[in-house]
């Protein structure tokens, strides 16, 4: 079974999740619209495109500039091994970047 990133690093932000109250909800844990992107609830499987993730006990920031540090991480890496030829910046995950940037602007 595939997990999502709260199932893997057991951060405890997805909604319902025991560090909620303390950490808030993790966007990748309700941002819907890569919903089944490589398997996953909402952006579970690809969270190093949505701003605003909790990594190395800190928020990140947009993808731009997270992605650097999500390259290494051990989640993200697992992914791809996963998916293999199926590890891409799909045409989802390109509109998503689309609108980050429009809105970071």
């Amino acid at each position: 079974m595939k997990q999502n990133c709260w199932e893997f690093k057991l951060c405890g932000r997805q909604p319902g999740g025991e560090h909620v109250h303390d950490l808030g909800v993790c966007p990748a844990a309700v941002e819907s619209k890569l919903d089944g992107m490589h398997g996953g609830k909402n952006s579970g499987r690809a969270c190093w495109v949505v701003a605003g993730t909790f990594c190395g006990r800190k928020v990140q920031g947009t993808f731009g500039q997270k992605y650097v540090t999500c390259q290494v991480c051990d989640f993200y890496n697992n992914v791809k091994t996963e998916e293999n030829a199926g590890f891409r910046l799909s045409p989802r995950l390109l509109s998503m970047l689309k609108e980050e940037s429009r809105v970071s602007v």
